[in-house]
């Protein structure tokens, strides 16, 4: 028998809302059409991938903005993330295009 509260744990999912702070760059900034917001993130979107879904729902803007999800990154805390990573208990979250250079 497999216990549904270790299957959760594993996977990231969350059961409280969680406040969180979202810096926006570059493009995606201007899409978005702030640099930064707090959001209260509701219970269910457990990874950053869930996070990009659900903030790509919130109006045209930010449907724009993540359009093509797999061309932008994202930071939890700061850190470089996949978009499988849960949002555990992190308190920012950056999103930004890949950076090119030479």
């Amino acid at each position: 028998m497999v216990d549904d509260g270790l299957v959760k744990a594993a996977v990231g999912a969350r059961d409280a809302e969680l406040k969180l702070s979202v810096r926006y760059f570059a493009w995606v900034r201007e899409k978005v059409g702030r640099a930064e917001e707090t959001v209260t993130v509701p219970s269910g979107v457990a990874t950053v991938r869930d996070l990009v879904g659900w903030l790509a729902a919130r109006g045209p803007e930010y449907a724009e903005a993540f359009r093509r999800p797999d061309v932008v990154r994202a930071a939890l805390d700061q850190v470089h993330v996949k978009p499988s990573q849960p949002i555990g208990s992190a308190r920012e979250v950056a999103f930004f295009p890949p950076v090119t250079g030479g």
